[in-house]
């Protein structure tokens, strides 16, 4: 625990009559972090929530929402892509109904006016830059992956927006897990007021990493060696290579003559052969595994588009 007085939440341990009423509408328990960070957004505190993919911080958001629907004032929920502001407008609109919920992004204009409304980051600096009516009776933002603030390209508007944005309004930061925890919450204390910082490191879903080698499937790693048999480096970490995946790997690559087209220095998988599966061939391995549905990344439009005609071609039925 860390010694600095806002981390630790200056709250009551039980929960009040708001965040009662507000778990009671759940269908599941609130885990811990999620409770202290409730509670010290009903207690009037703006919060910094460092949780993994996965963990839940988006209730501390909702309860953000409830408090300020409760009070018959305003919240505006922040996201940073349109897909994720359109996602989230769906799941408010069925909580609280569509006349409670509305929609601001680039593309679309959706009852401007609720007393929630779900919008890009980019839409809510250019409100407080232009000193919009709409930031009238605002008490609460949700500012979802906060952590863009880091990002070398729009990281800017995240700061502004925290920087400039009305200093009664509470801020419920949701963040995935970061280093610098602490020293956040030091910022976000000194440019708006009494700012507690939640995180919580446990994964509830843990992630599992494997490679492909030709058609086969391997664990990335060797998570049953025990400390004496990893090498030294490896040792401190807890983590080795799984040998199985290492010797398959050696095993293509010499079936494959790589020995003759290593990459300066000799170093490096050069063999112009050790090419992966086309893709068809992958998405059949993966559901023979268990292992759809997946996400592919392609780094261009045309790619994907690509990628789509060659499945398609292949005679996989994509849905």
């Amino acid at each position: 625990m860390s010694e600095h007085p806002h981390v630790e939440p200056a709250v009551p341990q039980s929960p009040g009559p708001r965040l009662t009423d507000f778990a009671a509408s759940l269908d599941f328990p609130l885990d811990p972090f999620q409770q202290d960070a409730c509670r010290a957004l009903e207690d009037g505190h703006s919060v910094l929530v460092c949780a993994p993919t996965g963990a839940g911080k988006t209730v501390v958001g909702e309860f953000a929402v409830y408090l300020a629907l409760q009070a018959g004032s305003k919240c505006f929920y922040t996201t940073p892509i349109k897909a994720l502001s359109n996602q989230k407008y769906a799941d408010l609109c069925a909580r609280h109904g569509r006349d409670a919920v509305g929609l601001l992004t680039g593309d679309q204009s959706i009852n401007a006016d609720a007393p929630v409304v779900v919008m890009t980051t980019e839409v809510l600096r250019n409100m407080i830059y232009a000193s919009s009516t709409s930031l009238i009776g605002l008490t609460h933002v949700v500012m979802d992956e906060v952590h863009f603030l880091a990002d070398r390209f729009r990281g800017a508007v995240w700061e502004e927006v925290i920087l400039h944005l009305p200093e009664d309004v509470r801020l419920a930061s949701l963040s995935a897990t970061v280093s610098n925890a602490e020293e956040f919450g030091d910022w976000m204390t000194t440019v708006r007021g009494d700012t507690t910082v939640v995180v919580d490191e446990v994964r509830p879903i843990p992630l599992h990493q494997h490679m492909m080698v030709g058609p086969r499937i391997y664990d990335l790693f060797d998570t049953s060696a025990e400390p004496a048999d990893l090498p030294r480096r490896e040792r401190r970490r807890g983590i080795v290579v799984n040998p199985e995946l290492l010797a398959a790997v050696r095993r293509r690559l010499s079936a494959d003559g790589a020995d003759r087209w290593q990459g300066r220095g000799g170093r490096g998988f050069g063999s112009r052969n050790f090419r992966p599966l086309p893709r068809p061939d992958v998405i059949t391995r993966l559901d023979r595994d268990g292992l759809l549905p997946a996400i592919t990344f392609v780094f261009s439009r045309a790619g994907c588009d690509a990628a789509v005609l060659q499945c398609l071609r292949s005679g996989l039925h994509l849905t």
